[in-house]
């Protein structure tokens, strides 16, 4: 039976808990984390209170603040934490890994420091890590309560995606495979800035014609550069990239969609992100994804346009003039 150590517990981090308590194989599973308020709440509660209320860890999962005591046995270490924190805990993470411990990086986003994947970000501060990436549509709370979800596990090692594929999947928690990890990275975070355009629309109050346009170039986008970067079109056209995209753009659940509605509305993004503790990737995401499009020479309009709403240089209805009167083009 093997141990997993969950790293970070906010809504994903407790959904994956709960899923894996699930899965068609027994684990040992540990959550680590950072705030000592939610590692209260899941000791003495066995509910996250705070980013997903309503669903019970299972009674065999530990919780703890310290990183050594998640990782002291710990085969797999499956990252939950936000990108702009990733760096850091993972350089934390490394005098207490097990040798040979092996990582599942469940984190939708881009450094915003240095534009870079997280894998990436893995690679540098672990020494010759074995990486796979978990990705798709996949919101916390319908994983939690069980509803039937299909992700994508990614890794160049194909044992160990086959590996991690049988350990986590259940009978409502089903995994593919593939070998894209540069495809499925930059899907899994250039769809939350789409989707912020797609909230802004909304907020608007247009309609659905709008919604397609905007889900669909924002597809052609995000395939744009991830091909761009490396990446394989059939990849956006999956699961972690159109399907994902699907999901963030429309769901009710999608936090960078509601951060999109609110600034469609005429709020402020401060006031919005200073009212909840969640995090919406697309905020980060945007200017390091134009960096990396400047980089490699692909053009993201809906990208450039969500950026510059999020830095107060252009209003939402300019942004979407813009948008409708670029030049003339084939599809």
């Amino acid at each position: 039976m093997k141990k997993i150590a969950i790293i970070g517990g906010g809504s994903w981090g407790t959904a994956l808990a709960i899923a894996l308590g699930r899965s068609f194989r027994p684990h040992r599973l540990a959550i680590w984390a950072h705030s000592p308020d939610i590692v209260d709440l899941l000791r003495t509660k066995r509910d996250n209170k705070v980013y997903l209320p309503g669903f019970e860890l299972p009674a065999g999962v530990d919780v703890t603040g310290a990183l050594a005591e998640v990782l002291g046995g710990a085969e797999i270490v499956l990252g939950v934490m936000p990108s702009a924190h990733a760096r850091e805990v993972y350089r934390a993470m490394r005098p207490h890994l097990e040798p040979g411990a092996v990582f599942v990086s469940a984190t939708k986003g881009l450094e915003p420091a240095t534009h870079a994947r997280i894998s990436e970000v893995i690679s540098s501060e672990i020494p010759q890590p074995r990486i796979a990436v978990l990705s798709g549509p996949s919101f916390a709370l319908e994983v939690a309560r069980g509803d039937p979800t299909a992700v994508v596990l990614t890794s160049a090692d194909a044992s160990l995606a086959a590996e991690i594929q049988e350990e986590f999947s259940g009978p409502r928690f089903r995994l593919y495979t593939n070998d894209d990890v540069i495809g499925t990275e930059i899907a899994g975070a250039v769809k939350n800035v789409i989707a912020i355009a797609a909230g802004v629309s909304t907020g608007l109050g247009l309609g659905a014609n709008t919604m397609a346009a905007l889900v669909t170039r924002g597809l052609a986008e995000m395939t744009r550069l991830a091909v761009a970067l490396g990446g394989r079109r059939e990849t956006l056209a999956g699961l972690a990239g159109l399907g994902d995209l699907i999901l963030t753009s429309t769901g009710a659940l999608s936090r960078n969609r509601s951060v999109g509605i609110e600034l469609g509305k005429g709020r402020e993004l401060g006031e919005i992100l200073s009212a909840t503790r969640m995090v919406a990737e697309g905020v980060g995401s945007a200017a390091a994804t134009l960096e990396l499009a400047r980089r490699a020479g692909v053009e993201m309009p809906i990208t450039e346009q969500v950026h510059a709403v999020l830095t107060a240089r252009r209003a939402t209805r300019d942004a979407i003039r813009e948008l409708m009167e670029r030049r003339l083009k084939q599809e």
